[in-house]
């Protein structure tokens, strides 16, 4: 089994839809530039209000992914 170094980062992604369109939005545009990602974690889940109605979502998330080399 080889020894692998991972990092984390943190992303917070946004929907009007759903926490869960929120965290898949942040991972697809990440996914645009950062490669082997393999995990994420929810740290925090927010979002604003409009009209007593959940106007948008707001997730943050920590995406590990395998350095290279």
């Amino acid at each position: 089994m080889k020894n692998h170094t991972y990092k984390k980062i943190e992303l917070t992604g946004t929907s009007d839809k759903s926490q869960e369109a929120a965290v898949e939005n942040a991972i697809e545009k990440a996914s645009q530039t950062v490669d082997e990602m393999g995990w994420f974690e929810v740290i925090e889940t927010r979002g604003s209000i409009k009209d007593g109605t959940v106007a948008q979502w707001q997730v943050v998330i920590k995406v590990g992914f395998t350095l290279k080399g």
